[in-house]
C-alpha cells in the first residue's frame, strides 16, 4: 500500500505552527486514511489518488488560515512487489535490532 510522508511548513506566521499542524491533521482524520503523526511530519497510508487529494488539501490549509507562503515536502513510498504497511516497516527494523542483524540486503 502506498504511503506518503508529508511536512507542511507555513512561512511568515511566527515561530509556533501547531495550529497549522492541527488543521492539517484534521484534514487527514476526515479523510479516513490511516496515519501516524510524528514530531516533524505525518505519514499517511492509502490509495495513491486519495493520498494526492489529501496532500493537496493539507498544502492549501495554511493559506486558508492566512499564511503568505507554504513549503510542503512530500516523500512517496510505493512498493508494488508485496504489500507493506507502516507497522510492517517498523516491525521489520525492530526485529532486526532484536536479532542484532547487520548488513542485511533486505530493506523494508
Amino acid at each position: 500500500m502506498p504511503m506518503v510522508e508529508i511536512t507542511v511548513v507555513p512561512l511568515g506566521v511566527g515561530a509556533s505552527v501547531s495550529d497549522y499542524v492541527a488543521e492539517a491533521l484534521r484534514i487527514v482524520k476526515r479523510s479516513g486514511l490511516k496515519y501516524r503523526l510524528t514530531p516533524t511530519s505525518t505519514i499517511i497510508e492509502g490509495d495513491l489518488d486519495d493520498l494526492f487529494r489529501v496532500v493537496r488539501e493539507m498544502h492549501e490549509s495554511p493559506f486558508l488560515k492566512g499564511a503568505p507562503r507554504v513549503v510542503t515536502v512530500i516523500k512517496i513510498d510505493d512498493r508494488r512487489d508485496k504489500p507493506i504497511t507502516m507497522e510492517y516497516k517498523v516491525r521489520v527494523v525492530e526485529e532486526k535490532i532484536k536479532r542484532g542483524s547487520r548488513g542485511s540486503s533486505s530493506t523494508p
